[in-house]
């Protein structure tokens, strides 16, 4: 796989029916390695490792209802509240970051109101925290560390 536009993690890697899995932390289980997959892998180590949120607020490529439309959002941090504190998307590297990756985020966090966005093919990576007020979000350099509230 591509070189990533983050640090060197371990990861756990199977072979098996000719196809390579990487496991997943989160969900608990080897999932299909693809470029979109080792990107949301990467990011998940971020968030563990350099960012230092626990698994337990992580949650990793589930179904969400938009509009009556079933959509799947890539990772989400949860404050201990349950509400939700980080949303992200990831794309595959080759796929370029445009206007449209940030609409769809947007669209979802209609929804799902999260404070901070990211946004990353694995070679770029944005942050933005959300201006609900003025419904726009402003870009940032980072994502916040985790800290107990």
């Amino acid at each position: 796989m591509q070189k990533l536009n983050f640090q060197l993690y371990n990861f756990r890697f199977k072979n098996s029916e000719n196809k390579v899995s990487i496991f997943d932390e989160i969900r608990k289980k080897f999932i299909i390695l693809t470029p979109e997959e080792w990107v949301r892998q990467h990011v998940v180590q971020f968030l563990l490792e350099e960012k230092k949120y626990p698994k337990s607020l992580i949650n990793v490529e589930k179904v969400l209802k938009i509009n009556g439309l079933r959509k799947r959002y890539d990772v989400v941090v949860f404050n201990p509240d349950g509400s939700i504190f980080i949303l992200i998307e990831c794309k595959a590297p080759e796929v370029k970051i445009a206007q449209a990756t940030f609409d769809q985020i947007a669209r979802y966090n209609m929804t799902m109101k999260s404070e901070f966005l990211m946004v990353t093919n694995g070679l770029n990576h944005y942050f933005c925290q959300m201006d609900f007020e003025n419904e726009k979000y402003q870009f940032l350099p980072e994502l916040p560390m985790y800290k107990i509230i």
